[in-house]
């Protein structure tokens, strides 16, 4: 526990700074009240989940995914790396891969669900629930991934995030929990299920590698007010592109083999005699 709350709190020291969006346009009175939100909700989260941890107990292993997964979070979204980010693309981009493919399948690895439920009690299980029941289909969470992904990385809704904390919050906060709902789907469909887990993780790979490769070869900058420099948005676009696709495609080879494995398993069961 000590070791948890020391690491939370090195974490928030870090990621202290200045709260504002890229490019911090909006400056009026109220402008910074989203961020302020989204850091009060990040600190619930975490030491909700070590009160929680103190009821029920995780394994050691998933206790340090966890620790890991918001650690990974809170120097992505509040530290010095948001402010790289407000002026390139490519390190944006980082930003975002971060959030989607470490920070939401570490979360769902270490399965903080129960703790968080011992902490927020009863209340809350309809929303586990109504979760639980999403995530049994990949390909759904598959489209409602890719539909942020997509809309988010349109110039407009994307430069909206760059220059208002509101929409920049926002942006955050549908990669993080559509990325949850995805990785949960296909990680632990379980064997009936792993078939749509793998259809949803290739698919995935296809229309991440296709925007990456959109961002790498488009002829003139997409997001003029966040760099002018074509390289930078070049770069963006071969983050998506190689190391994103990378994890994709190696999440579907697992999904893939242990899908073959309990098929396997299970003709074994069939065909042994009694």
């Amino acid at each position: 526990m000590r070791v948890a709350l020391r690491l939370a709190a090195s974490t928030l020291v870090l990621a202290a700074g200045p709260a504002a969006a890229h490019g911090n346009v909006f400056t009026g009175e109220g402008a910074h009240a989203p961020i302020w939100a989204s850091q009060a909700v990040f600190v619930a989260a975490w030491f909700g989940y070590m009160l929680g941890a103190i009821r029920r107990r995780p394994e050691p292993q998933r206790r340090a995914l966890f620790h890991g997964a918001m650690m990974v979070a809170g120097l992505a979204l509040f530290g010095p790396f948001d402010d790289m980010a407000g002026s390139s693309t490519a390190w944006h981009m980082t930003q975002h891969m971060l959030l989607i493919v470490v920070v939401a399948p570490l979360a769902v690895l270490a399965r903080p669900l129960p703790q968080w439920r011992a902490f927020a009690g009863r209340a809350v299980d309809t929303v586990w629930r109504g979760v639980q029941r999403v995530t049994r289909r990949p390909m759904a969470c598959a489209l409602l991934h890719a539909a942020a992904i997509w809309i988010w990385h349109a110039p407009q809704p994307y430069m909206a995030a760059v220059m208002f904390n509101g929409w920049h919050v926002l942006e955050h906060a549908s990669f993080l929990f559509t990325a949850w709902l995805f990785w949960w789907s296909v990680l632990r469909p379980g064997t009936a299920g792993a078939l749509q887990a793998t259809l949803a993780l290739l698919f995935t790979v296809m229309h991440t590698g296709l925007l990456g490769a959109l961002l790498t070869f488009a002829p003139v900058v997409l997001y003029a007010g966040e760099s002018r420099e074509l390289w930078d948005q070049q770069l963006a676009g071969l983050v998506m592109w190689i190391p994103g696709g990378a994890v994709y495609l190696l999440a579907a080879v697992w999904v893939g083999y242990q899908w073959l494995k309990g098929n396997e398993t299970a003709s074994q069961r069939q065909i042994r005699p009694t």
